[in-house]
């Protein structure tokens, strides 16, 4: 079976990778087409991945909605281009992947594609718009709200995340964190995304501001290490704090942190996937089904809305004097495990047409 996988961005790869390494062992043929964003071709470099590139992803520029929309539609058009004559060569039997480009150009050639989402229809309408509708179909979580095309969905129980953070594919290295810190005293992460993503076109979500990300560094630093990392740009003061790393060893050096607090609902979720006592502060709180569960099933992150600063300050110091914390978020873990699947053996199955109940 010939499979093409599309790739917009280092996440989705991190979602395919052990998909694309079980078929390969299992001699299917695997192409991997990416649209280059951020710092995904190094990242396939690095792992000697081979892959087509379609085009360069540009960074969102300020503007109004339309003018914002008539981008994404350009862009669109541009990929649906470009992936309709690899396609046209090299006659892939299934398509998937996170993507717009191959739910259209799968229609056109009349190949089955799999549209992998874990965002409600809601948070991510402009994707689900230009995509639900020529999909095959949408595979999601059950949490997951797919607005009118339930009967597209084919949902499972468990997270993206689980795909590349489930201990039967990933353990955490301490060896590979004390390359980038002192692992042995207690250390606290910050991530601060650029709020440029799909789901806030309308330029409507925010984070963490400078002084409340000064307040948690003086907070956090009385007792630890504090390092950010950031999609924005850092200001001069809060460069002495960026953690410099490569990309590919981020997952072991936040398995081991005291604290992750972040604007970013995706590594929020890979803190929650790997156990480790996460805030979470955005004013998409509460708006997003896979986190809620995370944080009212499972308890494993809180969500604060930034309307309000203070109380991010109040968790903060709650979560530092318990002295329990690590444990007590690894037994949540553990429960969450128990009832979630291992996300790469479905991809597996529902592809080789196996049986996946």
């Amino acid at each position: 079976m010939k499979i093409l996988v599309k790739l917009n961005h280092p996440a989705h790869y991190h979602l395919y990778k052990n998909l694309i390494k079980k078929l390969r062992e299992s001699d299917d043929e695997v192409i991997v087409v990416i649209r280059n964003k951020d710092i995904l071709k190094d990242l396939l470099d690095e792992e000697h991945e081979n892959y087509l590139s379609l085009i360069q992803a540009k960074a969102r520029k300020e503007g109004n909605i339309i003018s914002i929309i008539k981008a994404n539609v350009f862009e669109i058009i541009l990929q649906d281009y470009k992936l309709f004559k690899i396609v046209k060569n090299e006659k892939p039997d299934v398509m998937v992947g996170t993507d717009t480009a191959i739910a259209h150009v799968g229609r056109i050639f009349k190949i089955p594609t799999y549209i992998f989402n874990e965002d409600d229809y809601i948070v991510n309408r402009l994707f689900c718009i230009f995509t639900y509708p020529f999909a095959r179909h949408i595979v999601s979580p059950k949490v997951c709200d797919v607005g009118k095309y339930k009967h597209k969905k084919i949902e499972y129980d468990g997270y993206q995340k689980l795909a590349y953070l489930h201990p039967s594919v990933f353990k955490p290295n301490i060896e590979i964190a004390k390359k980038y810190l002192n692992s042995l005293s207690k250390y606290y992460l910050i991530r601060l995304v650029s709020f440029s993503a799909g789901h806030d076109i309308e330029k409507k979500h925010s984070g963490l501001s400078k002084s409340l990300i000064i307040k948690l560094i003086n907070t956090l630093s009385e007792s630890g290490n504090v390092y950010i990392t950031s999609e924005r740009k850092l200001i001069p003061e809060f460069e002495k704090y960026r953690l410099k790393i490569n990309p590919k060893d981020i997952h072991h050096v936040m398995a081991f942190a005291d604290l992750f607090i972040s604007d970013s609902q995706s590594m929020t979720l890979e803190a929650a996937m790997l156990g480790v006592p996460s805030i979470r502060f955005n004013s998409f709180v509460g708006k997003i089904s896979v986190l809620n569960e995370i944080e009212e099933r499972y308890g494993l992150s809180i969500g604060l809305n930034n309307e309000y600063p203070d109380r991010l300050l109040f968790a903060v110091n709650e979560l530092l004097k318990n002295p329990n914390l690590k444990n007590e978020y690894k037994t949540r873990r553990d429960k969450m495990l128990s009832e979630k699947i291992n996300l790469t053996d479905f991809m597996y199955k529902l592809l080789k047409n196996e049986s996946i109940l």
